[in-house]
Protein backbone atom coordinates (compact mmCIF):
# COMPACT_ATOMS: atom_id res chain seq x y z
CA UNK A 1 0.00 0.00 0.00
CA UNK A 2 1.34 3.64 -0.91
CA UNK A 3 2.44 5.51 2.09
CA UNK A 4 -0.13 8.50 3.43
CA UNK A 5 -0.61 10.62 6.02
CA UNK A 6 -3.02 7.70 8.02
CA UNK A 7 -0.51 5.03 7.74
CA UNK A 8 2.34 6.73 8.70
CA UNK A 9 1.01 8.23 11.32
CA UNK A 10 0.11 4.45 12.65
CA UNK A 11 3.73 3.78 11.81
CA UNK A 12 4.83 6.56 13.88
CA UNK A 13 2.98 5.59 16.98
CA UNK A 14 4.32 2.15 16.55
CA UNK A 15 7.73 2.98 16.36
CA UNK A 16 7.52 5.87 19.20
CA UNK A 17 6.49 3.66 22.03
CA UNK A 18 6.52 4.92 25.35
CA UNK A 19 9.67 2.80 26.06
CA UNK A 20 11.63 4.08 23.18
CA UNK A 21 10.82 7.61 24.04
CA UNK A 22 11.48 6.94 27.96
CA UNK A 23 15.01 5.47 26.72
CA UNK A 24 15.66 8.16 24.56
CA UNK A 25 14.58 11.25 26.97
CA UNK A 26 16.37 9.01 30.52
CA UNK A 27 20.08 8.58 28.19
CA UNK A 28 22.98 10.78 29.74
CA UNK A 29 20.07 12.71 32.06
CA UNK A 30 20.50 11.03 35.37
CA UNK A 31 18.75 13.81 37.77
CA UNK A 32 15.95 13.62 34.79
CA UNK A 33 16.11 9.75 34.48
CA UNK A 34 15.95 9.07 38.78
CA UNK A 35 13.37 11.87 39.92
CA UNK A 36 10.17 10.37 40.72
CA UNK A 37 7.31 11.55 38.59
CA UNK A 38 4.00 12.49 38.60
CA UNK A 39 2.11 12.54 35.52
CA UNK A 40 -1.03 13.81 36.68
CA UNK A 41 -0.77 17.30 37.57
CA UNK A 42 -4.16 18.54 36.06
CA UNK A 43 -5.97 21.78 37.22
CA UNK A 44 -4.37 25.35 37.78
CA UNK A 45 -2.25 24.59 39.99
CA UNK A 46 -1.26 21.92 42.45
CA UNK A 47 -0.63 22.45 46.25
CA UNK A 48 2.65 20.87 47.93
CA UNK A 49 2.07 21.10 51.58
CA UNK A 50 4.97 21.74 53.93
CA UNK A 51 5.08 21.38 58.19
CA UNK A 52 8.28 24.01 58.88
CA UNK A 53 7.63 24.07 62.28
CA UNK A 54 5.93 22.94 65.96
CA UNK A 55 3.90 24.37 68.26
CA UNK A 56 6.01 26.35 71.49
CA UNK A 57 3.50 25.65 74.24
CA UNK A 58 6.29 24.48 75.51
CA UNK A 59 8.19 25.76 79.06
CA UNK A 60 9.32 24.00 81.93
CA UNK A 61 7.19 26.11 84.12
CA UNK A 62 3.59 25.34 83.39
CA UNK A 63 2.24 28.95 83.27
CA UNK A 64 4.78 29.70 80.73
CA UNK A 65 3.95 26.72 78.89
CA UNK A 66 0.20 27.25 78.78
CA UNK A 67 0.76 30.90 77.62
CA UNK A 68 2.88 30.06 75.07
CA UNK A 69 0.47 26.52 73.50
CA UNK A 70 -2.20 29.52 73.65
CA UNK A 71 -0.73 31.50 70.92
CA UNK A 72 1.46 29.14 68.96
CA UNK A 73 0.71 26.55 66.43
CA UNK A 74 2.29 23.92 63.68
CA UNK A 75 3.79 26.04 61.43
CA UNK A 76 2.00 25.05 57.93
CA UNK A 77 2.59 26.56 54.38
CA UNK A 78 2.26 24.89 50.78
CA UNK A 79 4.46 25.64 47.41
CA UNK A 80 1.50 26.40 45.21
CA UNK A 81 3.00 25.20 41.75
CA UNK A 82 2.14 25.68 38.66
CA UNK A 83 3.17 24.41 35.15
CA UNK A 84 5.25 25.79 32.59
CA UNK A 85 5.10 24.92 28.94
CA UNK A 86 8.05 24.11 26.24
CA UNK A 87 7.95 22.32 22.43
CA UNK A 88 10.06 20.91 20.18
CA UNK A 89 8.45 20.51 16.26
CA UNK A 90 10.40 18.35 13.55
CA UNK A 91 9.59 19.01 10.03
CA UNK A 92 9.34 17.04 7.19
CA UNK A 93 9.06 18.74 3.72
CA UNK A 94 6.55 17.47 1.40
CA UNK A 95 8.63 16.39 -1.88
CA UNK A 96 10.28 13.65 1.20
CA UNK A 97 7.01 12.34 1.95
CA UNK A 98 5.88 12.21 -1.83
CA UNK A 99 9.10 10.88 -2.72
CA UNK A 100 8.59 8.03 -0.31
CA UNK A 101 5.62 6.68 -0.82
CA UNK A 102 5.73 2.92 -1.47
CA UNK A 103 8.98 2.89 0.06
CA UNK A 104 8.04 2.94 4.24
CA UNK A 105 11.06 2.05 5.44
CA UNK A 106 13.13 4.63 3.30
CA UNK A 107 10.43 7.52 5.00
CA UNK A 108 10.85 6.13 8.30
CA UNK A 109 14.39 6.36 8.39
CA UNK A 110 14.27 10.27 7.06
CA UNK A 111 11.68 10.94 9.60
CA UNK A 112 12.98 9.84 12.56
CA UNK A 113 16.23 11.42 12.63
CA UNK A 114 14.52 14.87 12.37
CA UNK A 115 12.20 13.61 15.20
CA UNK A 116 14.65 12.32 17.19
CA UNK A 117 16.11 15.26 16.99
CA UNK A 118 13.18 17.39 18.25
CA UNK A 119 13.03 14.98 20.94
CA UNK A 120 16.61 14.95 22.25
CA UNK A 121 16.42 19.28 21.94
CA UNK A 122 13.34 19.09 24.14
CA UNK A 123 14.82 16.72 26.19
CA UNK A 124 18.15 18.95 26.85
CA UNK A 125 16.13 21.83 27.57
CA UNK A 126 14.08 19.93 30.27
CA UNK A 127 16.91 18.18 31.99
CA UNK A 128 19.08 21.45 31.98
CA UNK A 129 16.52 23.54 33.54
CA UNK A 130 16.40 21.27 36.23
CA UNK A 131 20.08 22.11 37.26
CA UNK A 132 18.57 25.34 36.85
CA UNK A 133 16.54 28.48 37.59
CA UNK A 134 12.68 29.92 35.78
CA UNK A 135 15.16 32.58 33.99
CA UNK A 136 15.72 29.91 31.81
CA UNK A 137 19.52 31.04 31.19
CA UNK A 138 21.78 28.87 29.55
CA UNK A 139 25.39 30.38 30.84
CA UNK A 140 26.57 33.37 31.46
CA UNK A 141 29.35 35.55 29.46
CA UNK A 142 33.29 35.68 30.35
CA UNK A 143 34.65 39.09 28.89
CA UNK A 144 33.04 41.43 26.08
CA UNK A 145 33.48 40.32 22.31
CA UNK A 146 36.84 41.49 20.52
CA UNK A 147 35.37 44.10 17.33
CA UNK A 148 35.63 41.39 14.40
CA UNK A 149 33.55 40.28 11.60
CA UNK A 150 31.89 37.97 13.48
CA UNK A 151 30.60 38.03 17.34
CA UNK A 152 32.41 35.03 19.79
CA UNK A 153 31.46 34.19 22.86
CA UNK A 154 33.58 32.79 25.46
CA UNK A 155 31.22 31.22 28.75
CA UNK A 156 32.41 32.07 32.07
CA UNK A 157 32.19 28.79 33.00
CA UNK A 158 33.34 26.40 30.24
CA UNK A 159 31.17 23.55 31.11
CA UNK A 160 27.55 25.47 30.00
CA UNK A 161 28.75 24.90 26.50
CA UNK A 162 27.11 21.70 26.35
CA UNK A 163 23.88 23.78 26.59
CA UNK A 164 24.42 25.49 23.28
CA UNK A 165 23.62 24.29 19.53
CA UNK A 166 24.21 25.38 15.81
CA UNK A 167 21.27 26.82 14.60
CA UNK A 168 20.09 28.23 18.11
CA UNK A 169 18.70 31.85 18.08
CA UNK A 170 20.74 33.83 21.26
CA UNK A 171 19.35 36.69 23.22
CA UNK A 172 21.86 38.34 25.57
CA UNK A 173 20.65 40.47 28.95
CA UNK A 174 22.76 42.33 31.46
CA UNK A 175 20.43 40.18 34.45
CA UNK A 176 18.24 37.06 34.53
CA UNK A 177 15.27 39.71 35.02
CA UNK A 178 14.88 43.07 33.87
CA UNK A 179 17.91 44.40 33.26
CA UNK A 180 19.05 45.28 29.42
CA UNK A 181 19.01 44.08 26.28
CA UNK A 182 22.55 43.69 24.76
CA UNK A 183 23.03 44.48 21.03
CA UNK A 184 26.31 43.71 18.70
CA UNK A 185 26.21 47.05 16.74
CA UNK A 186 23.84 49.02 18.75
CA UNK A 187 21.21 47.82 16.99
CA UNK A 188 21.04 43.82 16.51
CA UNK A 189 19.58 41.95 19.74
CA UNK A 190 19.20 38.64 17.94
CA UNK A 191 21.09 36.19 16.47
CA UNK A 192 21.91 32.82 15.28
CA UNK A 193 24.80 30.29 16.59
CA UNK A 194 26.54 29.04 13.30
CA UNK A 195 29.50 27.59 15.32
CA UNK A 196 30.38 26.28 18.59
CA UNK A 197 34.23 25.19 19.84
CA UNK A 198 33.56 23.05 23.19
CA UNK A 199 37.16 22.37 23.48
CA UNK A 200 37.76 26.19 23.56
CA UNK A 201 34.10 26.83 25.74
CA UNK A 202 33.49 29.46 22.98
CA UNK A 203 30.46 29.53 20.32
CA UNK A 204 29.83 32.35 16.90
CA UNK A 205 27.19 34.29 15.86
CA UNK A 206 26.22 35.25 12.39
CA UNK A 207 27.05 38.80 13.22
CA UNK A 208 29.79 41.54 13.33
CA UNK A 209 30.72 42.84 16.74
CA UNK A 210 31.82 46.89 16.21
CA UNK A 211 32.45 49.50 18.86
CA UNK A 212 28.49 50.14 19.51
CA UNK A 213 28.12 46.56 20.99
CA UNK A 214 27.02 46.54 24.43
CA UNK A 215 27.85 42.86 25.54
CA UNK A 216 29.86 42.07 28.84
CA UNK A 217 31.13 40.21 31.09
CA UNK A 218 28.73 38.24 33.54
CA UNK A 219 25.80 38.94 31.06
CA UNK A 220 23.31 35.96 31.19
CA UNK A 221 22.65 33.78 27.49
CA UNK A 222 19.22 32.72 26.60
CA UNK A 223 17.59 31.10 23.44
CA UNK A 224 15.31 33.55 22.51
CA UNK A 225 11.76 33.35 23.17
CA UNK A 226 12.64 31.23 26.77
CA UNK A 227 13.43 34.18 29.01
CA UNK A 228 11.60 34.10 32.38
CA UNK A 229 9.82 31.21 30.83
CA UNK A 230 11.88 27.79 32.33
CA UNK A 231 10.83 25.38 35.09
CA UNK A 232 12.07 26.34 38.58
CA UNK A 233 14.79 23.67 38.76
CA UNK A 234 17.12 23.23 42.00
CA UNK A 235 18.79 26.71 41.80
CA UNK A 236 15.58 27.87 42.70
CA UNK A 237 14.66 25.34 45.28
CA UNK A 238 18.17 25.71 46.69
CA UNK A 239 19.82 28.98 45.55
CA UNK A 240 23.17 29.76 46.27
CA UNK A 241 21.87 32.78 48.53
CA UNK A 242 19.32 32.64 51.25
CA UNK A 243 16.22 33.67 49.70
CA UNK A 244 14.58 36.71 50.53
CA UNK A 245 10.70 37.74 51.27
CA UNK A 246 10.31 37.58 47.82
CA UNK A 247 7.12 34.98 47.30
CA UNK A 248 8.35 31.43 45.81
CA UNK A 249 5.25 29.68 44.84
CA UNK A 250 3.57 31.81 47.05
CA UNK A 251 5.60 31.02 50.10
CA UNK A 252 7.81 34.00 51.92
CA UNK A 253 10.96 31.33 52.41
CA UNK A 254 12.77 34.14 55.03
CA UNK A 255 10.87 33.19 58.15
CA UNK A 256 13.03 29.75 57.45
CA UNK A 257 15.66 29.91 54.77
CA UNK A 258 16.97 26.42 55.52
CA UNK A 259 13.54 24.51 55.72
CA UNK A 260 12.06 26.90 53.21
CA UNK A 261 14.90 27.21 50.65
CA UNK A 262 17.44 24.34 51.09
CA UNK A 263 20.58 24.10 53.07
CA UNK A 264 23.87 26.08 51.48
CA UNK A 265 27.46 25.06 52.21
CA UNK A 266 30.58 26.67 50.89
CA UNK A 267 33.06 23.87 50.15
CA UNK A 268 35.17 26.09 47.39
CA UNK A 269 38.09 26.40 49.75
CA UNK A 270 37.49 22.31 50.84
CA UNK A 271 39.11 19.24 48.71
CA UNK A 272 36.05 17.87 47.17
CA UNK A 273 35.77 14.73 49.11
CA UNK A 274 35.30 16.28 52.52
CA UNK A 275 33.20 19.43 50.98
CA UNK A 276 30.60 17.34 50.13
CA UNK A 277 31.08 15.00 53.36
CA UNK A 278 30.44 18.59 55.23
CA UNK A 279 27.61 19.40 52.96
CA UNK A 280 25.95 15.59 53.71
CA UNK A 281 26.91 16.51 57.81
CA UNK A 282 25.06 19.92 57.21
CA UNK A 283 22.24 18.80 56.24
CA UNK A 284 21.34 15.88 58.33
CA UNK A 285 21.84 18.30 60.99
CA UNK A 286 18.63 19.14 59.73
CA UNK A 287 17.25 15.88 59.70
CA UNK A 288 17.94 14.95 56.18
CA UNK A 289 18.58 11.70 54.82
CA UNK A 290 21.05 12.40 51.70
CA UNK A 291 20.88 9.26 49.51
CA UNK A 292 22.17 11.11 46.26
CA UNK A 293 24.44 13.79 44.79
CA UNK A 294 25.14 15.07 41.09
CA UNK A 295 27.85 17.37 39.86
CA UNK A 296 29.40 17.95 36.43
CA UNK A 297 31.88 15.48 34.80
CA UNK A 298 34.90 17.30 35.52
CA UNK A 299 34.31 17.46 39.18
CA UNK A 300 33.37 13.97 38.93
CA UNK A 301 36.71 13.15 37.91
CA UNK A 302 38.26 15.52 40.13
CA UNK A 303 36.93 13.10 43.39
CA UNK A 304 38.19 10.01 41.42
CA UNK A 305 41.26 11.35 41.91
CA UNK A 306 41.30 12.34 44.80
CA UNK A 307 39.36 9.20 46.29
CA UNK A 308 41.93 6.84 43.99
CA UNK A 309 41.78 3.12 44.83
CA UNK A 310 39.58 3.74 48.05
CA UNK A 311 36.62 5.12 45.30
CA UNK A 312 33.61 2.11 45.67
CA UNK A 313 31.50 2.40 42.35
CA UNK A 314 27.71 1.81 42.39
CA UNK A 315 25.57 1.50 39.21
CA UNK A 316 22.16 2.54 38.99
CA UNK A 317 19.90 0.83 36.44
CA UNK A 318 17.10 2.44 35.01
CA UNK A 319 16.22 -0.42 31.83
CA UNK A 320 18.24 -2.89 30.04
CA UNK A 321 19.21 0.35 28.10
CA UNK A 322 19.84 2.74 30.22
CA UNK A 323 21.80 3.41 33.21
CA UNK A 324 24.53 5.20 35.47
CA UNK A 325 27.62 4.59 37.27
CA UNK A 326 28.36 6.32 40.23
CA UNK A 327 31.09 6.58 43.36
CA UNK A 328 29.61 5.54 46.92
CA UNK A 329 30.42 8.12 49.45
CA UNK A 330 29.85 7.58 52.99
CA UNK A 331 27.73 9.94 54.71
CA UNK A 332 26.65 10.50 58.13
CA UNK A 333 23.50 8.67 57.72
CA UNK A 334 24.08 6.16 55.03
CA UNK A 335 26.11 5.63 51.92
CA UNK A 336 25.64 8.41 48.86
CA UNK A 337 25.58 7.62 45.36
CA UNK A 338 27.38 10.18 43.27
CA UNK A 339 26.71 10.77 40.12
CA UNK A 340 27.77 12.69 36.92
CA UNK A 341 25.61 14.74 34.99
CA UNK A 342 26.04 16.77 31.77
CA UNK A 343 23.60 19.56 32.90
CA UNK A 344 24.60 20.07 35.88
CA UNK A 345 26.81 23.47 36.58
CA UNK A 346 30.49 22.99 36.77
CA UNK A 347 31.15 25.04 40.48
CA UNK A 348 27.99 23.19 42.48
CA UNK A 349 27.41 19.73 43.63
CA UNK A 350 23.78 18.26 45.08
CA UNK A 351 23.21 16.62 47.27
CA UNK A 352 19.36 15.41 47.80
CA UNK A 353 16.92 12.95 49.65
CA UNK A 354 15.48 12.33 46.59
CA UNK A 355 11.91 10.83 47.72
CA UNK A 356 11.61 14.73 48.61
CA UNK A 357 11.30 15.61 45.36
CA UNK A 358 8.88 15.13 42.20
CA UNK A 359 8.55 15.92 38.51
CA UNK A 360 4.75 17.15 38.42
CA UNK A 361 3.61 17.04 34.35
CA UNK A 362 0.40 16.86 32.70
CA UNK A 363 0.92 13.44 30.70
CA UNK A 364 4.44 12.26 30.11
CA UNK A 365 7.27 14.62 30.26
CA UNK A 366 8.41 14.30 27.07
CA UNK A 367 5.62 13.16 24.69
CA UNK A 368 3.74 14.05 21.09
CA UNK A 369 1.48 16.27 21.20
CA UNK A 370 -1.58 15.45 19.78
CA UNK A 371 -4.66 15.99 20.95
CA UNK A 372 -6.87 15.77 18.30
CA UNK A 373 -5.64 12.06 17.63
CA UNK A 374 -3.06 12.94 15.03
CA UNK A 375 0.69 12.77 15.62
CA UNK A 376 1.28 14.21 11.77
CA UNK A 377 0.17 17.17 10.54
CA UNK A 378 0.16 18.99 7.54
CA UNK A 379 2.36 22.49 7.77
CA UNK A 380 -0.62 25.86 7.65
CA UNK A 381 2.29 27.80 5.56
CA UNK A 382 4.86 25.68 4.02
CA UNK A 383 4.96 22.51 1.67
CA UNK A 384 5.67 20.21 4.76
CA UNK A 385 4.64 18.03 7.54
CA UNK A 386 5.36 18.49 11.34
CA UNK A 387 5.52 16.28 14.56
CA UNK A 388 4.96 18.24 17.76
CA UNK A 389 6.72 17.41 20.98
CA UNK A 390 6.53 19.07 24.37
CA UNK A 391 5.74 18.94 27.86
CA UNK A 392 3.27 20.46 30.79
CA UNK A 393 5.30 20.38 33.65
CA UNK A 394 7.22 21.67 37.01
CA UNK A 395 9.68 20.70 39.40
CA UNK A 396 8.40 20.44 42.69
CA UNK A 397 9.93 19.65 46.29
CA UNK A 398 8.16 18.80 49.23
CA UNK A 399 11.10 18.87 51.78
CA UNK A 400 13.66 21.95 50.70
CA UNK A 401 15.14 21.90 53.97
CA UNK A 402 16.37 18.19 53.72
CA UNK A 403 18.60 18.84 50.84
CA UNK A 404 22.12 20.65 50.37
CA UNK A 405 23.96 22.78 47.81
CA UNK A 406 27.44 22.79 47.77
CA UNK A 407 29.39 25.53 46.40
CA UNK A 408 32.67 24.10 44.70
CA UNK A 409 36.52 25.39 43.75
Amino acid sequence: MSLDMNSFDAALKQHYTEDRVLDMTYRDNPFFALIPKYESFGGKNLPIPLIYGNPQGRSKTFSNAQTQGGTTNTLVTDFILTRVKDYSIATIDNETLEASKGNANAFMEAATTEIDGAINSLTRSLAIGMYRDSSAQLGQVSAEPSVAATTVITMKSAGDITNVEVNQVMNIWSAKSGGTQRSTDGTDVSWTVTAVDRSAGTFTLDDAYDSSGTIAADDYIFVEGDRGLGISGLEDWCPEAAPSATLFFGVNRSVDTQRLGGVRYDGSADPIEEALIEGASRAAREGAKIDHAFLSYSKYAELEKALGSKAQYVDLKMTAEVGFRGILVNGPRGPIKVIPDQNCPDNVCFMLQLSTWKFYSLGKAVRVIDTDGLGMLRQAAADGVEVRYGFYGNVGCRGPGFNCRVKLS
